[in-house]
């Protein structure tokens, strides 16, 4: 893949995401781009498209329809984690870059949502039956019809692509969360679902590392492009705006937030106004 040049500015990548997630069968692939280009200022068009032809080489390297679920894993897990080494480790959680596509792509390591990006758009565009699954804590492929446990073949592209039987999944479900594997946790993730979930990750290294307001607060508006997003990123925004030195428009948000809230807790949105108050007077 080529190296980007200059970026994309980040109001035009916020307008574009957010017209991709609004659109009727968004594009995963160009959104989980698009999350790199908000993180990446030497990511330009041209990288964008590189990324996207990386894919389309990769699908291009697989058999034509090897056959079944199963074939169709075992391809994939002999591609991407045997050939070309896609994988992740502990370490990989360090990283901002394991949460970009575009990284993960040159890389070829990344956290489990992003490597199970690539896994599914390279099997998409070859054809295969493929789709997300959440497992809580651990985001991996399935193969074959959706929530069918008898037939759906289940993958860890963390792992190199990994097949997994049903107890490695319940033993994942119970690493993460104690609780037993549940039915409903093997339905497909939507794109949409997959990209919050990336952003949430995002957020989270940025929240451990108080240095990068910058990345959390565009994870934080990214996030607030996605329809149906919970009104708390609001609130989440305007503290950013804050910490940043935006003391009147981190107040402005703060105060919407508060507008929000106050039909369903009061108490909260005293307390909102409050800390709007607060900020507007760091301006004295």
């Amino acid at each position: 893949m080529s190296e980007p040049g200059s970026g994309i500015d980040g109001g035009e990548v916020r307008r574009r995401f957010a017209e991709e997630a609004r659109a009727e069968r968004p594009d995963l692939a160009l959104l989980c781009l698009l999350i790199g280009a908000a993180a990446d200022p030497r990511l330009d068009e041209a990288g964008l498209d590189a990324a996207q032809i990386e894919l389309d080489r990769l699908a291009g390297q697989l058999p034509f329809r090897p056959g079944g679920p199963h074939a169709w894993a075992v391809a994939l897990r002999d591609l991407l984690g045997g050939l070309y080494g896609f994988g992740g480790s502990a370490a990989d959680y360090e990283r901002l870059e394991s949460s970009l596509l575009h990284a993960v792509l040159t890389r070829r390591r990344g956290l489990p949502i992003l490597l199970s990006v690539v896994w599914m758009e390279v099997a998409r565009r070859a054809g295969a039956p493929v789709h997300g699954v959440a497992l809580p804590g651990h985001f991996v492929v399935g193969f074959g019809p959706p929530g069918d446990i008898e037939r759906q073949v289940l993958v860890d592209p963390f792992d190199g692509g990994r097949l997994l039987t049903g107890g490695d999944a319940e033993r994942l479900v119970a690493g993460a969360t104690g609780a037993p594997l549940e039915p409903s946790m093997l339905e497909p993730a939507e794109p949409l679902d997959v990209v919050v979930r990336i952003l949430n990750n995002v957020r989270s290294w940025a929240a451990a590392r108080p240095e990068r307001s910058d990345v959390a607060l565009w994870a934080v508006e990214l996030g607030l492009a996605v329809p149906s997003h919970p009104a708390r990123l609001r609130y989440e925004r305007g503290q950013l705006l804050v910490q940043r030195g935006d003391f009147v428009g981190g107040a402005v948000e703060l105060e919407e937030y508060a507008s929000l809230v106050e039909v369903v807790d009061e108490a909260m949105a005293e307390r909102v106004r409050k800390e709007a108050f607060a900020a507007r007077a760091l301006l004295n």
